[in-house]
């Protein structure tokens, strides 16, 4: 009888035990939900130098043969992101500093990209898009029309541009956290007017009637939070030409969407976004990103020069500048070519929206021969739409206007991200 009755209290006891076991258990699955469906995406930021060659090579944009650039005004990049669900679908835009982005060069970033990684990126979800700045090297399209200006191919800038997108997507595959994006939107109501506004009279008024401007002034701005990090990106879309520097400009440069870019990025680095963690770029990271190490594959479309060697670069960089200053407390190194960092770095886009119309000179088109306003309805001086100019903020200074345009890009921007609230999910 005692030893049924201990029996009896055993099994009583080990059944009390596995009750306590699957309550251990569900409120580990609870927690592990909760962790889930807190970070329900995996975001990476990455970018590289685009620049290209700056000398005796037509520009892209203006269809001048006369527009050969001589020097640079700021470096051009390209800004990727990336956002994976875990060990699920993933999607991949990239923002170059570039007219606008070419066929051709997306095959070979996805033959790249392929021989990388599989599958993993492809046509189905890999976007580059262009931010339209009109002071950028060109010769790097495939079609005849966009390439007779340059007098045909240009193999500099082809490469630059596919080697630094491809590199950019590298660094923001290899950066892959958990994290959550954000959404805002708000009116800019400074940057950009109707270039034609009298073509848009010619709506009917019931569909103008709709319309507050007679140009879209909205911003839409996407934030990108890292779990550990807090706040690592963001990209915006906006409409406005990148023409604030003229068809007589010989720089390249990035235009004002590009200046504000650099505006946004240089902010963040002032604020300490990213905040560093010790464990940013740890091991046990890899396997979300399925990192591959197969070689690069040679296209069948546009071969592969030879190789550079790594003696002809390191030559290459231990020459100083001619002229010039270097700035205070800033390395070109990690301001240009910061790949090869061991810290992820705050990346911010602003992009390309509607800006068919919408030109940053906000202070209306003029005759360069007369200082009177061009003709209204055909945007012309004595009929020479040659001579007519439009005038940014900063007139005459193309430089300034360049400035201005994209430090109220910047400025809306920054505002929308600071106040971004609304989760993107699903």
């Amino acid at each position: 009888m005692e030893a049924s009755s201990w029996l009896c209290y055993q099994a009583r006891g080990f059944g009390s035990s596995r009750v306590w076991l699957w309550l251990l258990l569900a409120l580990v699955l609870l927690n592990c939900s909760l962790v889930l469906s807190a970070s329900p995406y995996l975001v990476g930021m990455g970018s590289f130098d685009i620049t290209g060659p700056a000398a005796d090579v037509n520009m892209m944009g203006y269809a001048n043969t006369e527009q050969i650039a001589s020097g640079i005004h700021f470096r051009l990049k390209s800004r990727a992101f990336i956002v994976a669900e875990p060990n699920g679908k993933r999607v991949v835009f990239v923002n170059i500093d570039a007219c606008m982005a070419s066929q051709i060069v997306t095959i070979k970033v996805l033959e790249r990209l392929k021989a990388r990684y599989g599958d993993l990126y492809n046509e189905n979800n890999v976007a580059i898009s262009g931010i339209h700045t009109h002071a950028g090297p060109g010769g790097y399209l495939q079609y005849v029309v966009y390439i007779v200006t340059s007098l045909g191919f240009v193999r500099q800038s082809f490469d630059v541009i596919v080697d630094g997108i491809e590199q950019s997507i590298v660094e923001a595959h290899n950066n892959l956290r958990p994290g959550k994006i954000f959404v805002n939107k708000g009116d800019l109501l400074d940057a950009g007017v109707n270039r034609s506004p009298s073509a848009y009279l010619n709506n009917p008024a019931e569909e103008r009637s709709k319309y507050e401007y007679n140009v879209d002034k909205e911003m839409t701005l996407i934030k990108f939070v890292d779990d550990e990090l807090g706040p690592v990106g963001s990209f915006n879309w906006f409409a406005t030409h990148g023409t604030s520097m003229s068809r007589t400009n010989s720089l390249i440069s990035g235009d004002n969407k590009g200046a504000a870019a650099r505006f946004m990025e240089d902010w963040a680095e002032q604020m300490g976004l990213p905040k560093q963690s010790a464990h940013a770029n740890s091991d046990d990271l890899r396997s979300l990103h399925k990192t591959s190490v197969l070689p690069r594959r040679v296209s069948t479309i546009i071969p592969e020069p030879n190789e550079i060697t790594d003696d002809l670069i390191q030559l290459a960089s231990s020459y100083e500048a001619s002229g010039g200053r270097r700035l205070a407390g800033s390395s070109i190194t990690r301001r240009i070519r910061s790949t090869q960092q061991n810290k992820p770095k705050f990346v911010s886009a602003f992009c390309q929206s509607n800006c068919g119309d919408v030109s940053p000179n906000v202070l209306g088109t003029f005759c360069i021969d007369t200082n009177l306003p061009c003709d209204f309805n055909h945007s012309t001086c004595n009929g020479k739409n040659e001579l007519c100019y439009g005038r940014g903020p900063g007139y005459p200074d193309e430089f300034e206007s360049t400035r201005v345009i994209g430090n109220r890009q910047f400025l809306k921007a920054r505002d929308l991200f600071d106040s971004a609230s609304e989760e993107i999910q699903g």
